[in-house]
């Protein structure tokens, strides 16, 4: 065989191999319908129920309330206060994690008082979004996110792909095709999207360190990154730009509890919360009116955890969870067995140590606290990761809390979040 005839065969080799380490994935797709015919009926709502929440402030019992105004409450969410809101304030991923920072090749220039900085791909709102600057498509641009060490580990990726805040919008930009993923500069993987005004989600197996115990240790450490890079874009009717409006994250390793904790259920009995899955009701209680509220669980996850707490009450019954979980004192404090690592991860201001002699509050009596016992072993653990409604859920009859989503914040209020790669 001729020499460079032996070059193209290896060359074409090459090229198959890798093709075939690249795993390509399918997304699963949330279509996405924003109007400013719903915008205005969603506010419409929202003023309709902060009326009568401050009624309910005020002495007025759900009971009490008119047929319409019970109708008004179920229009609305606690944790969705915002039309264009990407998620919910209620418990997530980002419960326990940060982006250290977002970057781009590129991006186009600002105009008028709108601005298509790489930030606006990660900042929880489907109005903004990230535009690449270069002439073309923008082919081979792409977007970095940057993750500390100690972030709890990935295991979803959702891109919102186009410009989605308006139809006419999403039709006359590009859209993605397929992106190139890289994780830490490497291949991973292909992700194919569809062109949809849509949330496309990608399951992924799990990305990062499980082993976040140390994290003064894990701290010194460089951040990992994963690359989104434009393979592929759907042409728009009017502009080549190619429009990313969102990528954002869920996964595992946030606050959990063992198996056999039982979760009150919204028609009064228990289950253990390793049955608990998406679809049942349970309990919670909503903070704005001082009731309890029947909600659907959207999202559970089971991660595997080695740093627990068993606690012990004065009526002998227990709870175990992560030593960071957050569970409410009955004078209406924040406590947890570690307290700087529930504020450094979770969206509190102040937590106290949780201790011996602590009443902590619960859906029927207060518990004194009696013994807090550290548990080395891992184990599977259990959480409800999202509700359709309210912020909290009741596992063994104790109130845990559940956290207000982390947000980046603007780039003309944090600049050491905003950064863009020459």
């Amino acid at each position: 065989m001729k020499p460079i005839l032996s070059f193209y065969v290896l060359l074409l080799y090459a090229l198959v191999a890798t093709s075939q380490e690249i795993k390509t994935l399918v997304p699963s797709v949330e279509l996405l319908e924003f109007s400013k015919e719903g915008e205005q009926e969603f506010n419409r709502n929202w003023k309709a129920c902060e009326v009568i929440w401050e009624k309910m402030q005020n002495g007025i019992e759900y009971k009490d309330l008119t047929a319409q105004e019970q109708q008004d409450l179920e229009k609305v969410s606690e944790v969705h206060s915002d039309y264009w809101q990407v998620g919910t304030d209620g418990c997530s991923w980002y419960c326990g994690a940060s982006i250290a920072k977002v970057s781009a090749s590129s991006y186009l220039k600002t105009q008028g008082k709108t601005s298509y900085i790489p930030e606006n791909s990660h900042d929880f709102d489907y109005k903004n979004a990230w535009v690449e600057g270069v002439e073309g498509y923008g082919v081979g641009e792409f977007l970095e996110f940057s993750f500390p060490q100690e972030n709890p580990r990935i295991t979803k990726i959702s891109i919102v792909n186009g410009y989605v805040k308006s139809e006419k919008a999403w039709k006359a930009n590009s859209r993605v095709k397929k992106l190139k993923m890289y994780i830490d500069d490497k291949p991973y993987a292909i992700l194919d999207l569809k062109d949809q005004r849509a949330t496309n989600h990608f399951t992924v197996d799990p990305i990062g360190n499980d082993d976040r115990d140390n994290y003064d240790e894990l701290s010194k450490l460089p951040d990992w990154t994963i690359k989104f890079e434009i393979l592929e874009v759907y042409p728009g009717e009017s502009y080549d730009d190619t429009v990313i409006s969102e990528i954002y994250f869920d996964g595992i390793d946030v606050h959990c509890f063992a198996a056999g904790t039982m979760i009150t259920m919204a028609n009064a009995t228990q289950k253990p919360i390793e049955l608990v899955k998406v679809g049942d009701q349970v309990v919670s209680y909503h903070k704005q009116t001082k009731t309890y509220i029947t909600t659907i669980v959207e999202e559970v996850a089971s991660p595997i955890h080695n740093n627990l707490v068993t606690i012990t009450f004065d009526d002998q019954s227990t709870i175990t969870c992560t030593n960071d979980h957050p569970l409410l004192r009955a004078n209406g404090d924040w406590v947890s067995y570690n307290p700087s690592k529930t504020i450094k991860d979770y969206d509190y201001n102040r937590v106290y140590q949780l201790k011996v002699g602590d009443v902590l509050q619960g859906n029927d009596i207060q518990r004194t606290v009696t013994s807090i016992k550290a548990i080395e072993a891992a184990q599977p653990t259990y959480t409800i990761v999202r509700l359709d409604k309210g912020t909290t859920f009741i596992a063994n009859n104790i109130m845990a809390g559940t956290e207000p989503l982390k947000k980046i914040k603007k780039c003309d209020v944090h600049k050491s979040n905003c950064k863009v790669v020459k």
